[in-house]
This record gives C-alpha cells, sequence and structure tokens, in this order.
C-alpha cells in the first residue's frame, strides 16, 4: 500500500503547516476495500461515454442529412460530456487501481473549475436544443434562416463564456483560502465544497457564492427550457391527429430523457449534501459521482 503523506485522517485537526502543495484524495470514504470492484462499474460507463460520444461526433460529421442545429448542438453536448467525464475518471481509475491519491493543489483547483464550468455548459446547451425544438415545431417556416450556422456558433461561445466567467470567482476563491488544516479529501475528485471546507477561514462568501450561482444558472435554464415546452406541447395539441402529436412529440423524447437524467442526479446530488446530514460518506460520494458520470454514458 502507498503512504499517504502527510496526515492520516485521525490528525486532521492538526494545524502545522499551510496550503500543501498536493492534497490526498481518498476516493470513496468508508469503501476502500471495494475500489478494485467499485471501479468496474465506472470503467465501463466510462468507456461507453468515450465510444458512445465520438461515434455521435463521426456520425455527424460524415452524414451531409445531420449537418443542422440539432445535430450541432447535439456534438456540443458530446464534446462537453468528453471534457467532464475525462476530468475525473482517469485519476478516479488510478486511486481505485494504483492508490495514486496524491493530486497537485494547482491540479486540483483546475479539475474543480472544469467540473463546474462545464456542468455550467451542460444545462446552457440543453437550452439551445430547446429553443431548436421550438421553433423546429412552432414556427419551422423561419427555423433553418433564424438558426444559422454562424447563430448556432454564437450561441456556443455564448454558452462557453458565460459559464466560464461565471465559474471564475470559484478558483479564485478557493485559490486564496489559507488551507492549514489537512491536505485529506475526503471525495474521489476535487468537488468545490470538499477542497474548500479544508480552509481554516470563514468560507461562506465561497459557499453563498455557490449557492447563488447555482440556483441563477440552473434555475433560468429550467424556466427556459419549461417555457419552450409549454409552447411546445401546445403546438403539438393542436395539429388534428394522435399520429401526428405522436411523430412531432418524438422529435423531442430524447431531449427530455437527456435533460432528466442530467438534471435529476445533480438536484438529488444537491439535496443530499444540503440536507443528508446523517447520509454516510461514502453515499454523498457515490451520488456525486453518479451525477457526473451518468448523462455522458
Amino acid at each position: 500500500m502507498q503512504e499517504i503523506p502527510f496526515y492520516s485522517m485521525s490528525d486532521s485537526n492538526t494545524t502545522d503547516y499551510t496550503n500543501p502543495s498536493i492534497f490526498i484524495l481518498l476516493g470513496i470514504p468508508g469503501l476502500e476495500v471495494a475500489h478494485v470492484w467499485i471501479s468496474i462499474p465506472f470503467c465501463t460507463m466510462y468507456i461507453i461515454a468515450i465510444l458512445g460520444n465520438f461515434t455521435i461526433l463521426f456520425i455527424v460529421k460524415i452524414e451531409p442529412s445531420f449537418h443542422g442545429p440539432m445535430y450541432y448542438f447535439l456534438c456540443m453536448l458530446a464534446v462537453n460530456d468528453l471534457v467532464m467525464s475525462t476530468s475525473i475518471l482517469p485519476k478516479m481509475l488510478a486511486i481505485f487501481w494504483f492508490n495514486s491519491r496524491e493530486i497537485n493543489f494547482s491540479d486540483c483547483l483546475t479539475q474543480m473549475y472544469i467540473i463546474h464550468c462545464f456542468s455550467a455548459v451542460e444545462s446552457g446547451i440543453f437550452v439551445s436544443m430547446a429553443l431548436d425544438r421550438y421553433m423546429d415545431i412552432c414556427d419551422p417556416l423561419r427555423h433553418s434562416t433564424i438558426l444559422t450556422n454562424a447563430v448556432i456558433a454564437k450561441i456556443g461561445l455564448a454558452v462557453l463564456l458565460r459559464s466560464g466567467i461565471l465559474m471564475l470567482p470559484h478558483l479564485f476563491l478557493a485559490r486564496q483560502w489559507p488551507y492549514c488544516r489537512t491536505n485529506i479529501i475526503p471525495h474521489s475528485f476535487c468537488q468545490h465544497i470538499a477542497v474548500v471546507n479544508l480552509a481554516c477561514a470563514d468560507i461562506h462568501v465561497s459557499s453563498y457564492y455557490c449557492l447563488s450561482v447555482a440556483l441563477s444558472v440552473t434555475g433560468l435554464d429550467v424556466f427556459f427550457i419549461t417555457m419552450s415546452y409549454i409552447q411546445i406541447l401546445k403546438a403539438i395539441f393542436s395539429l388534428p391527429t394522435k399520429d401526428a402529436h405522436l411523430k412531432t412529440f418524438q422529435t423531442c423524447g430524447s431531449h427530455l430523457c437527456v435533460i432528466l437524467a442530467s438534471y435529476i442526479p445533480a438536484l438529488f446530488s444537491y439535496l443530499t449534501l444540503r440536507f443528508g446530514q446523517n447520509v454516510a460518506l461514502h453515499f454523498h460520494v457515490l451520488v456525486a459521482n453518479m451525477y457526473l458520470l451518468v448523462p455522458p454514458c
């Protein structure tokens, strides 16, 4: 077994050093003996995510009939999922297989920023896809003239800039806190709350900013998606036949499934983190992992 530098968990209240150059990721605390077995489904999901999303990108590239707004947004989502899963899975598998728990302080903050940034990007892409479905079903004659390639590129850039700028304070705040309690993170990746909780300072600014950004970004995105689908449902049920209802609704089915597969685990993770004080730590970590790994898969 590889020795953990600095401190064991029993020493975590000692304050003999500040701002360590490395953090120690514990993986899934309490389930260390099962790490190898847990790695099997995680590795399987990662392989599926990699192969599946690269297949989507390849098929859209070679098939001219797929060169349209819906498939371009799907490609954006595929790239986002590849970045998300690759930002955490290789290091997590290294912990499970080789007990390689150390992570550089800067690398840890970079991983934390990528996770937050691309989680917000994913939400923005869902809004863009809802807009595409709304235009296609409610205003089909203007769909192709409004959602041109240039407009789609601008939407993608706006979504990326929004997320990148809003998540920068997370990075700056986490970097400026003094870390003098321990360098041990009881998690399998550098989750924001798990990192800043190690700071020996008042971190309410980080907590409040994290909560406000999560509620505003996700809240607004869910609002716009809901409004789009209310209009879509009105348009669908105004069609004359049930076959037309079903055929039109099928064009939205996969989008709705992806949204639910992303938002439901995220909501569950947030609720267990905020209100599940009596829930075992390994359950919190597993839920957080599912939130980041299931949607790409």
